[in-house]
């Protein structure tokens, strides 16, 4: 599994040219499923970037969590974070989770989120989206396997 967190002032997604989901102080959060991937791996991560301490607090340090700051949650699924690059100039993304696999995951990492964020926002499981937000600091954070 790869996450990459964007710590953001706002962030929406749109599909079709509608907002899906749209919201103001929190992560943009993409999500990229892998072929070993399970729960108990979502759970991992899920806890991980819960618990991050990246928003600044009175003085200035980036010791508040998500949940200290009333963050919100913007979850975008992307197979992209699997790109292998190493051979040629296409990129192969056969290390990525089966579609059938990733969704499934995806939306029991969104249900998980549900529970410990009230405002989590998504977009559309395997859809052209356009994403925009403003990351705040610049501030990005990327959790992999080499970080649990």
């Amino acid at each position: 599994m790869k996450l990459v967190i964007q710590r953001v002032s706002e962030a929406s997604v749109a599909i079709d040219g509608e907002t899906k989901g749209q919201i103001g102080r929190g992560f943009m959060v993409l999500i990229g499923v892998g072929q070993e991937d399970t729960k108990e791996t979502a759970d991992k991560y899920i806890k991980k970037m819960i618990a991050l301490r990246i928003f600044e607090d009175e003085n200035g340090k980036t010791n508040l969590s998500l949940k200290d700051v009333d963050g919100q949650l913007l979850l975008i699924s992307q197979f992209t974070l699997y790109a292998n690059c190493k051979k040629g100039n296409r990129p192969s993304f056969i290390e990525a989770g089966a579609p059938d696999q990733a969704e499934a995951l995806y939306e029991y990492i969104v249900e998980e989120c549900k529970k410990a964020v009230p405002i989590v926002e998504t977009g559309e499981f395997g859809a052209d989206m356009k994403v925009s937000l403003t990351n705040d600091g610049p501030f990005t954070v990327i959790l992999d396997e080499s970080i649990l």
